[in-house]
Parts: structure tokens; sequence; C-alpha cells
């Protein structure tokens, strides 16, 4: 049996190893930090959540829930770590990220087949008798990224990812906000800061005229070799809010602060705008700021931020950051299961691959263990079924135009449609979601089923 080789200890690393080694592999786990630090990281510990707490929605029949259902089925390391270690978040599944980490150090450590090693890996040697899995994710090393690049051939592309702020819990102001979740969906478990009109002009003006951090020469996007300083490219689900401000004077009314479904208690109506604060631990001692990740200076977002209603004397125990986040042309070098083309003993999961999200990277980390282990063991890996939500998934990084290839989220949009007949028939779109899913999981048993079976005849 060959042995495998998994890099990186973000989310879909961690995942890729524990599901390689549950089925009877020997792997050996690599990861850079605290060797060598990347520049968004705080810590060395394995699968460190860098942006928010959240892994999305757990709403019945939604396209999140589906993927997680999925992952639920197909024995997920990293989701059962979350769902011991969730906080109260409505009808979203959010982790204390510090328990969290430490359950997936745990299942690491106490796993005999998983050989952990602290160290930089700069090359990828096509060693016959290894599989390797690249989970290196949006913050891959440069060497590691030429590395990659001379294998490929391929032109990396990057864009740019945010990080929100986090708040003391016991300098809000209790008072001016209320507890709610939208349209009442799950416990209502969010802080709601409600804005009037003039408070929001306000707010806007002061972002509008805040000063943004300048670009960093790592942040700039390489181009065959070299950086340039062109303009950022934001990818479109993570924007910073002052450049959804850029795009219009109520584009975050219609955005982040999106008030439609938050009744105020106090007044029985919606606020004009409203800033959601999501609890971020067990304690409840902290909140992010949802949606608002930023590129402001820290003096500017302490000035700015403290202008939402009951913020005003709030402590920030992190400032919003951003950071340029890799990923390859998978559609130009990846097949269904996620090995490179020109190099079928080299997989690529997690962002590095073209999926967006949290719950989306440890998704392609469960897939690409399971791929290592058949081709660890001598067989063939087969994909997940085109009707699943992680099939859909495999089938959009792999299938995309290749020019305008941009990471994505799991969405109904990925997942196919029901047939012309059926929706005609089924106006509804709930329930055509709910069929959707429906089928989905079916699929998914079933491909799980023979998955079995071809493993335990290996």
């Amino acid at each position: 049996m060959k042995r495998i080789k998994v890099i990186g200890g973000g989310l879909a690393g961690p995942e890729a190893a524990l599901q390689a080694a549950s089925l009877g592999c020997e792997v050996t786990l690599y990861e850079m930090r605290p060797v060598r630090l990347t520049e968004a990281h705080q810590t060395a510990d394995f699968a460190e959540l860098v942006c928010s707490n959240s892994l999305k929605s757990e709403s019945e029949n939604s396209a999140p829930w589906l993927l997680k259902q999925e992952m639920r089925r197909g024995n997920s390391f990293l989701l059962a770590a979350a769902d011991a270690t969730a906080v109260p978040a409505g009808h979203a599944l959010a982790v204390d990220r510090q328990e969290f980490s430490a359950k997936v150090a745990a299942m690491i450590e106490q796993n005999p087949r998983i050989r952990v090693v602290r160290e930089e890996i700069t090359q990828l040697d096509e060693n016959p008798d290894e599989i390797t899995v690249l989970a290196t994710g949006p913050l891959t090393s440069p060497a590691l990224t030429a590395e990659l690049q001379r294998l490929t051939g391929s032109q990396h592309l990057a864009f740019y990812d945010s990080i929100s702020p986090i708040v003391d819990a016991s300098t809000i102001d209790m008072e001016k906000v209320y507890f709610a979740a939208r349209w009442d969906k799950g416990t209502a478990d969010y802080i709601n800061c409600p804005f009037t009109k003039e408070e929001y002009e306000r707010f806007i003006e002061a972002l509008s005229t805040a000063e943004t951090v300048p670009a960093k020469e790592w942040e700039h996007i390489p181009t065959e070799g070299a950086v340039i300083a062109n303009a950022p490219k934001y990818f479109e689900g993570c924007l910073p809010i002052e450049e959804i401000a850029r795009r219009g004077h109520d584009t975050l009314r219609f955005g982040p602060m999106k008030p439609a479904g938050l009744t105020n208690p106090k007044t029985g109506r919606w606020p004009y705008a409203v800033v959601q604060l999501r609890q971020e631990n067990l304690r409840a001692d902290s909140y992010n700021l949802v949606g608002f990740q930023n590129h402001l200076k820290y003096g500017e977002q302490a000035r700015v931020l403290r202008l939402i209603p009951g913020l005003e004397n709030a402590k920030f125990l992190r400032y919003g950051q951003i950071h340029r986040n890799t990923y390859i042309n998978s559609p130009t070098v990846l097949n269904e299961t996620l090995q490179l083309r020109t190099h079928p003993n080299i997989l690529i999961a997690g962002q590095l691959s073209g999926v967006e999200g949290y719950t989306e990277s440890i998704a392609g980390g469960l897939l690409a263990g399971r791929f290592a282990a058949a081709l660890a063991q001598g067989r063939v890996p087969a994909a997940p079924p085109r009707l699943t939500a992680h099939g859909s998934l495999i089938h959009y990084i792999t299938h995309s135009e290749a020019k305008h290839f941009q990471p994505a989220n799991i969405t109904f949009d990925l997942l196919l449609p029901l047939e012309e007949e059926l929706r005609k028939k089924i106006r509804d779109k709930k329930e055509r979601h709910r069929i959707q899913c429906e089928r989905a999981l079916e699929a998914w048993d079933g491909w799980l089923a023979e998955a079995g079976v071809a493993a335990a005849s290996a």
C-alpha cells in the first residue's frame, strides 16, 4: 500500500488525513506553522478559523444544510468537531474557534496512523510509492506556489479575502441593541445594532472618508513569476464594507446591513439599517461583526465602527484585516477526483482547488482523503454523483469556463435543477429545494455504500 502525504493543517488537510487514516492508510500530515507563519494566521493550531466562526446555515433543505448533511453521513471528522463545539447562532452552525481547533488537534494526536511533521514543504516530488494531497489553502507559501505552477504549467489566480472585527461583549451598550434572528428563524442569538436614517448617513460619510491600509507586496496579484500592483481582485461573496459602500449609497443597507426580518421589539418595526453581531465562543464574552470585513487602518476602524449604535465605547479584540487568497485554475488542471491531470498522484483539496468557505473546504478534504485512500490501496476512485452537493461542487470547479473561473460556495445554482416538466408542475421554490435535497441525499447514500463495498474488498 502506498503512503499518503497531506500538506496543510488548515481545514481540508486534517479532514483528508483523518479520512485516509480511518480507511486504513498511513498518513504524514505536514504543517509549516510555527516554523514559517502566514500573514493572516494568529496561531500554529490545526483548523484555525481565520475569518468568521460560522459554518453557515442549518436551515433544513438549504444548500449549506444539504452539504453538511452529506458530510455528517460521510463521517466528516471536522464537522463532528464543529457540532461538538457549537455556540448559539440562530439557524447557523457557528463554533468556539479555540475549542474547535483543540478538538481537531486531539483527533489527529490520538490517531496512530497519522504522523505530524512541522516543516515547510517547498517541492512536490513525484514518488511513485506516495500519494500527495495538497491542501495548503489561500496563503500557500511562495515557494510551494511556484512549485505547483511549475507542475501545472498554468497561471495562478488570486483574489482578496477579508476578516471581520471582534468586539468585547462587556463593552456593548445592551440598552441600545436587541437580540433577534432574521425572520425569527432559529433562536434569537444575534445581537442587532439598529440604525436610524440619520445614524446610517453619518456612518456612510465616515466610512467613505476613512483611510485604507496600503497593499503590501505579498498582497499584490502575482502573474508569471512577477508581482504587479494592480487593483485588488475581490471575491464577490466576501467584499470589504468600504468596497460595498463605494458601489452605492444604499448598497450596505441591501447587503450586510440589511434590516429585513429583524423587527426591533422596542419599536415594533424594522430599523433603517442594522449591524448583526454573532457570538464568538461558548463563554459569550466576544462577538464578531457579521459581514463587516474591511481593510481600514486600525485607528480608522475604531473611529468608524464606534458610530454603530451600541458600540460607542466598544473594545475591539481584533480589527478587520484583508489577505490575498490563492487558488488554481481547476477547470484546466484537475479531474473529478481532484487529481492533477498531468500528475495523478497529486490531489488538490480545499480553497486551493477553487471552493470558497469553511464547510466547502472541509468537504473537499473529505473527498480528497477518500480518493487518496483508494489510490493508495490500488483502487480507482469514483467521484460522487452530480446530483449531490459534493458532486456539484466538484463539477463546478472542474467544468467551469476556465477563462472566467472564480471560487464558489455551495448554492442551488450549482446543483442539478429538476426536470422541466417537474419545474412547471411545482411552482413553490421551497418544495423544489426539498425534492433536490431528498434526491441528493439518496444519491449520496448510494455512493457511500458503493465506496464502502469497494474499500472492504480492497
